[in-house]
Order: structure tokens, then C-alpha cells, then sequence
């Protein structure tokens, strides 16, 4: 199992499932929905909107009239304006938006990214005096700045004024800058405080922009805001989902030479809406690995250029600068694994480890998967000399950004997101820090062990859902992202008719058959050692859907998240009715699995007056309840009889008294009727159907 816990989210309220498929949602679309908590047809039509009529009117953000204010005059007055920028994706999107916007507007622009290794995340007093020397007035930041008050006071000495457009955390002291806009800001009354940096960079050039004209600028930059939104793990609902719906629509027909070439490299064809993982994984990662290798500016030029040659080259080298990466990324997470994997005490409760060199560009991604593969918070931290700059990566819910902030004394600087977070330490406060993290995390999880888990939308009941047409509806709730993730269901009990290792053996492929319909699946980064599975063998597996198009031939696909021995059938009921005992819902499929017929009852009651005619009946439970169940003559199961001596015991019919797993059993004979309907487990019961 690749997860410690899979998450079955409850079915929603009993019938809203029908009212969504009757108001024209496909099954899956709609048992998706209700799992996710969306209760009306009319929160549904919400959560699945995407117009142009969810973006908010940009003055909304506190400081945008001041921001303006001083964009504006710059422009009439001729002054050379500096988009300073961020490395990462969303920094480079930001710093091209708004770069290319205030040209088309007649601004004399410079754009700067600084380089990661030399100068570091955020504005600096260094690129300061270099854009002062170049004449420079106003310095405009995208997707950083929030935190540079020593910095906006050294540009301020030098009369650059600064515009702050950011969205991080925000510190309790903000820049004293000429605007400081971000939604995440204590005081600011804009409502959808998740934008990303290249949203809000977006939201200043429609702020820029008169209100008739303003579709036309999300037309025209609406890819970038998109490929940044996605790239950053930002929230997908509300006014981000309805910007990234509108920039893939617009990605397919990109003019931009330079994102055409990288679309073909990451193999989208052309005219095709690119999906989110498209982004995130064939755009994203190229754009992001000319930063993280110190050549953000090949990223800013291919998003810029006009000339499809120069575009072609560029991304060529884009391609090369992230197999660069990845090849310095694998040798630093092995050497990381190698090291945890023989001294387990460095995993727990979390990760903390420093190396001499280590490239700056890469740890964030290694702190990823050490997170995920160790299931604790992971931070890496780069030295050299007596200096360090971390990166870290989250792991259950851990807010980074907040501990950090408790682990203030010891920085030298941090910031970031609650999920990811960069900062810088001093050697000599490493094991310092490391303590204070470890005590934190320890706080955070109540001294448990941190568990992986998955969440797992709805159970498959029947697997003629999983027609191509029911899986392609599943593109109506895209796009998939943070706060809307691509759908996870369950499939019980399925048969494995084969399997087999393929590309070169990392992954795994497999037949599957329940319900007379066999399924191809594949499970990447997964084989057939690593799992233990073998044919004829039955699995519970959880994964999301696809199509696959092989030869002209379309077919549904199940792309597995985690697989698992399935129980058996009385080992699972065992486990249905201890959930049902402690008061936990059940899907309706389980529901189905433990409610005994009015049959059941009484052919119980015969077997026990047999058993009890010369006294209490003493057996061992699972004996008693596999006896009483053989009893049936195959039509009752072990959980339904259960079931049964749970709600007879209830109604004082039977007692049944449990000692070290040996049940005595004892007829009660009360003289008055006795209702079993009213028996709490079997409301429930009814309940989890939908019957009541």
C-alpha cells in the first residue's frame, strides 16, 4: 500500500444524488459532487460555473487606486518602470504579464529576475542599485515583495519608489511602499484571498485597463495567469477556476511562439485545450527548471518573443535545462533516501537535513518527495559556508509558513505558503532549529505518528458506470486542481485476470475484472515486486479515470492511486459492523451488505431456541456467528447476522454477554411484542440507503 489510510468520504445527504442526475449531472459527475458536500442543484450549477461574471472587480484589493495612481503617472510622465520578479513559474508569468502589458500601454520597462543562487528570493538591495543605475523610478514587484522593508526602504533612499503587488503570507509589519496589494493583506476587503501572484499581477492590468475594454486583457494575458495559477497549487474554485477555465481555452490558440514550441515538446497538439496536468506536468516544470538552474531569463524570453525560430530554440533549451535538473535532483534525493532510509531517527516527526552545496534550485522539489514518501515535513537545507537556504514541503496539514514564524528567532528570513516555504538559517542554528521543528510537529500531531492518506471521492457500485461517456462527462468538473482534485473512486473485490511490468519496469499494468467487465489499469512508479500481487488474486484498488486512445480505439483506463489485498468477505462485514457500532455512516453498497430481511430474524430466533434449550449457550464469538450463519443455508451472511444478535440484544429479546471473546448467550422470552424496526442500528441501516 502506498497509503497508511484511504478516505471515503461519506455519499452526501440521502436523494441528492438523484436530484442532481435528474436535473441533467451524469452519475459520476453527480456522485462526485454530493461527496464533495455540494447539497442543491443550485450549489452545483456554482461550484461547476466558470464565466467571465466570477472575476472581481480588481479596486476591491486595498491599495489598487494607489498603485494605479502611481503606474499611471510613470507612464505619462515617461519614467522607466522595473517588473521585478519571482524564479519559479508563477513569478516568471507575473513579470511577462505585466512586462508585456505596460509596453503595449507606451512604458519604458525593464523586467528582473533575480538569480536564485546569488541574490536569492525577493528584492534585494544589490538589483536596487543595479536599477537605479539604469535610470529606474519605480520598481513594480510581481509574486514577491510582501516581506522587503529594509529593501523598499533602501530604494526609497535612493528615490525609486516601489509598488508591491504580492500573495504570501503577509508579516504583522508591511513595506512602507507606495501600494502594497495583496488579497492575503489582514485589511484587504477582497473576497477570493487565493489568487496567485500572476492573478494579481493580472488584476493590476485590468485595473489599468477601462472597464469596456478589460475581456479583451483577459483574453490577451489569460494563458499566463493560467499557467502560473496552476503551476503555484493555487486553489481552484471561484475566481480561479474561472480564470484558468478561460486561459486553457485560450492556451490551445496561443499566439505566443515561444508556449506553441513548448506545447509541442510537451507533446499537446495543437488546438487541443491543454488540461491542468498538462500544466503541471509537461509546461510547468520546463518554465520552472530555468529558474531553479540560474537561468530564469531563457523562461521569460520564451514567453516574450515574437520570432517562432528564437521560440523553437528556447524551448529546446528548456528541455535540456530540466533533464539537467532532474539528473541533479535524483543524485540529491538518493543520496537523502540512502541516508533516512539507515538512520530512521532523521524521519522523526520530521525531516531536517543540510548539505554542502546542495543545489539551491533543486531542494524544494527533493523536500517533495522526501515529504511524501517518509509522510512527515521535510526541510533541505543548501550550505555554504556558515550561511544555509532552506526549502520545505508540508505533510499533513502542517501550516509551514506559521512555523517558521514561530521559529523566527533562528532565521535569518523565511516566507512563503503554508503548503511550501523557503527561509534561511545560520549553521550553527541548524540543530537548534532542527529541535524547535520536531517540538512543533510533535505539538501539531498530539505525539502520533504522522499518517499518509487519501481521499477517496465514492465507491463504484457497479461497473457499468465506467462507460467512455460516463468517463468523459468527468471533464465537466474540471479544472482539476488544489481544492478540486481530479476524482479518486473505489473499487472493491476485483480479480486480477494479469499483469505486467512495462516501461522498463517502473510501472505496472494490469487486467482487472468484477461484475463480468475487465478493466485495463496502470499503476505508475509501482511493480509487480513492490506490490506482491499475483493473478486470480482480488484487490480493493482507488483511482482516477481516463481515457485511452490506442489505434483509433477509445477505452476507459483506471489510473491507480494505491491497491490493497481485498478482505474477506467476513473479515470486511467484521469490520462494516464495528463502524456501524461506533455510529459511522456506510456507503449505500455497505449499507446493502449488513441490512437483514424480517427472513433473517426469524430464522436466527429457531436456531438460537435449538442452541439455548437447556440453558445460556456458551462459544466463542466468530464460532457462534460462522455456526448461526451456516445455519441460514447461504441466505444470510456473517455481517447480516451480526446484525441480528446486535438489534435482538437491543429489543431484550436475546442477552448476549461477552468475556474475552467468549459469548454467552441467554433467550429473554419478553411477553409483550417486541418491534425490531425501532432498533437504532437498523435506522441507521436505513438511513445509509437512503430508505428513511
Amino acid at each position: 500500500m502506498k497509503y497508511d489510510r484511504w478516505n471515503l468520504r461519506p455519499p452526501g445527504r440521502p436523494g441528492v444524488r438523484t436530484e442532481l442526475e435528474q436535473a441533467g449531472l451524469p452519475p459520476l459527475c453527480a456522485a462526485v459532487l454530493c461527496a464533495r458536500g455540494v447539497d442543491t442543484t443550485q450549489q452545483a450549477s456554482a461550484f461547476l460555473a466558470h464565466g467571465p461574471d466570477l472575476l472581481h472587480d480588481p479596486f476591491l484589493l486595498r491599495d489598487m487606486d494607489r498603485a494605479v495612481a502611481r503606474i499611471s503617472q510613470a507612464l505619462r510622465e515617461g519614467e522607466t518602470v522595473a517588473v521585478y520578479g519571482d524564479y519559479d513559474v508563477d513569478g516568471i508569468t507575473s513579470t511577462c504579464l505585466l512586462t508585456q502589458f505596460l509596453r503595449s500601454l507606451g512604458g519604458q520597462v525593464v523586467s528582473y529576475i533575480p538569480d536564485r543562487t546569488e541574490e536569492g528570493y525577493g528584492l534585494n538591495n544589490h538589483a536596487v542599485d543595479t536599477l537605479a543605475g539604469q535610470g529606474v523610478t519605480l520598481i513594480v514587484t510581481v509574486d514577491c515583495g510582501i516581506t522587503a522593508v529594509r529593501e523598499v526602504e533602501y530604494a526609497q533612499s535612493l528615490g525609486v519608489d516601489v509598488v508591491v503587488t504580492d500573495h504570501h503570507q503577509c508579516k504583522e509589519t508591511l513595506p512602507g511602499a507606495v501600494a502594497v496589494v495583496d488579497p492575503r493583506r489582514a485589511d484587504c476587503p477582497y473576497p477570493f484571498p487565493d489568487l496567485a501572484g500572476v492573478g494579481v499581477a493580472l488584476k493590476l492590468a485590468l485595473a489599468l485597463t477601462p472597464p469596456a475594454q478589460r475581456h479583451q486583457v483577459v483574453k490577451d494575458y489569460g494563458e499566463l495567469a493560467a499557467i502560473g495559477t496552476v503551476a503555484d497549487v493555487m486553489l481552484l474554485q471561484g475566481e480561479n477556476r474561472a480564470l484558468v477555465h478561460l486561459g486553457l481555452e485560450r492556451l490551445a490558440q496561443t499566439s505566443r511562439p515561444g508556449l506553441q514550441a513548448l506545447l509541442r515538446e510537451a507533446g499537446c497538439p495543437r488546438g487541443e485545450v491543454p488540461s491542468t496536468v498538462t500544466v503541471g506536468y509537461g509546461l510547468a516544470p520546463r518554465i520552472n527548471a530555468a529558474g531553479r538552474m540560474e537561468q530564469a531569463g531563457v523562461a521569460l524570453e520564451l514567453l516574450l518573443t515574437q520570432d517562432p525560430a528564437r521560440g523553437v530554440e528556447l524551448a529546446q533549451q528548456l528541455c535540456q535545462l530540466n533533464r539537467l535538473r532532474q539528473a541533479i535532483e535524483l543524485e540529491i534525493f538518493q543520496h537523502c533516501d540512502q541516508l533516512l532510509s539507515h538512520t530512521p531517527a532523521l524521519s522523526a516527526p520530521v525531516i531536517v537535513l543540510a548539505g554542502e552545496g546542495w543545489h539551491q534550485g533543486v531542494i524544494g522539489i527533493v523536500a517533495s518527495r522526501l515529504a511524501e514518501k517518509y509522510a512527515c515535513p521535510a526541510f533541505m537545507i543548501s550550505l555554504d559556508g556558515d550561511k544555509g537556504k532552506g526549502s520545505c514541503r508540508s505533510f499533513g496539514g502542517l501550516n509551514l509558513f506559521a512555523a517558521l514564524e514561530r521559529c523566527a528567532p533562528l532565521l535569518e528570513g523565511y516566507g512563503g505558503h503554508e503548503l511550501a516555504a523557503g527561509f534561511s538559517v545560520r549553521r550553527d542554528n541548524i540543530p537548534a532549529l532542527r529541535a524547535a521543528l520536531a517540538g512543533l510537529v510533535e505539538e501539531y500531531a498530539g505525539h502520533q505518528p504522522m499518517e499518509s492518506s487519501l481521499d477517496v471521492d465514492c465507491e463504484i457500485q457497479t461497473c457499468t458506470l465506467l462507460s467512455t461517456q460516463n468517463v468523459e462527462s468527468l471533464s465537466l468538473l474540471e479544472p482539476f486542481g488544489s481544492g478540486n482534485p481530479k476524482p479518486v473512486f473505489l473499487l472493491r473485490s476485483v480479480c486480477v485476470l494479469s499483469h505486467t511490468d512495462v516501461g522498463g519496469g517502473r510501472h505496472l499494468k494490469l487486467k482487472l475484472r468484477r461484475d463480468g467487465v475487465v478493466m485495463d489499469a496502470i499503476f505508475f512508479s509501482a511493480n509487480t515486486a513492490q506490490c506482491g500481487i499475483e493473478n486470480g488474486q482480488r484487490l480493493d484498488v482507488v483511482f482516477s479515470l481516463q481515457i485511452n486512445q490506442f489505434r483509433g480505439v477509445r477505452s476507459v483506463q483506471l489510473q491507480l492511486c494505491d491497491l490493497r489485498p481485498a478482505p474477506t468477505r467476513s473479515q470486511l462485514e467484521r469490520t462494516l459492523f464495528h463502524r456501524l457500532r461506533a455510529g459511522e455512516a456506510l456507503s449505500p453498497w455497505e449499507a446493502s451488505v449488513m441490512l437483514p430481511q424480517r427472513r433473517d430474524f426469524a430464522h436466527l430466533w429457531r436456531y438460537l431456541e435449538q442452541l439455548c434449550a437447556a440453558g445460556p449457550a456458551q462459544a466463542p464469538v466468530d464460532q457462534l456467528v460462522r455456526q448461526a450463519t451456516r445455519s441460514f443455508s447461504g441466505h444470510c451472511s456473517y455481517g447480516k447476522t451480526l446484525v441480528c444478535l446486535h438489534v435482538m440484544d437491543e429489543r431484550g429479546l436475546i442477552e448476549v454477554a461477552v468475556d474475552h471473546q467468549l459469548a454467552t448467550v441467554r433467550l429473554c422470552r419478553p411477553q409483550e411484542k417486541v418491534d425490531l424496526e425501532q432498533a437504532g442500528m437498523l435506522r441507521q441501516l436505513r438511513h445509509d440507503l437512503g430508505y428513511i
